[in-house]
């Protein structure tokens, strides 16, 4: 496929370590138009421009609008971490491991201006232990999706695939997290700080005090009994 250009989220922090993004160093490789816009609508005659046939979008992190996504005669193609209609919306990875579930997956699906509405071409599930941490879960999220999307996009490019509405059932959404969950109550059971910890690794952080030094909490676990 040809790639005419990389959209990518503005933000207006840097790292610490000022970390190109990885995303416009592939593009500068490729000779690739790259876009940092505050809003996809700053651009949207420059993406008419182009008049590609399809958009992917993945971890995009903004509301695309319905006149963005009509620029484009196949759609947007979204790659969501979750097994949709649970857990529509912006933490999906961090839903699964706070609510303890079993198992999640990911989802390739038709983008909708509704938030993550849109029907789902194909699905694949990933089995939970219980033990992950946010940053592994999406490891193995990314490592499923890598032949779940291509197998799926190229099927939609030729028009074998068509896709399922989703169910009026078992719909959920997740939920911002923000920098003050990561402060950890300890009145709350250890099963739940436990979840916490492992969904909160990176940002927004565990944290607590203790003998007057702010402490961050990387890994715990559940002492038996």
């Amino acid at each position: 496929y040809e790639v005419v250009a990389v959209v990518s989220h503005f933000s207006d922090t840097q790292s610490r370590n000022n970390r190109e993004l990885e995303v416009a160093a592939i593009a500068k490789e490729h000779n690739i138009p790259l876009f940092i816009p505050h809003k996809p609508s700053e651009i949207i005659d420059e993406l008419r421009a182009f008049k590609a046939d399809v958009a992917v979008l993945a971890a995009y992190g903004r509301i695309v609008s319905q006149a963005i996504i009509d620029l484009f005669p196949l759609g947007i193609i979204n790659i969501h971490p979750s097994l949709l209609p649970q857990y529509r919306g912006p933490t999906p990875i961090e839903s699964a491991i706070l609510n303890g579930d079993s198992e999640t997956g990911v989802s390739i699906m038709q983008l909708s201006a509704g938030m993550d509405e849109g029907p789902v071409y194909a699905q694949r599930k990933i089995s939970l232990e219980g033990t992950e941490s946010k940053f592994e879960l999406y490891t193995r999220v990314v490592d499923m999706t890598s032949s779940l999307f291509f197998d799926t996009f190229s099927r939609i490019i030729d028009h074998s695939i068509t896709a399922t509405p989703q169910s009026n059932e078992g719909i959920s959404y997740s939920k911002l997290i923000h920098k003050q969950d990561g402060i950890i109550d300890w009145n709350l059971p250890a099963v739940t700080i436990d979840r916490q910890i492992r969904a909160y690794e990176g940002w927004p952080q565990s944290r607590t005090t203790l003998n007057g030094l702010d402490i961050i909490i990387t890994k715990a676990h559940v002492a038996s009994g």
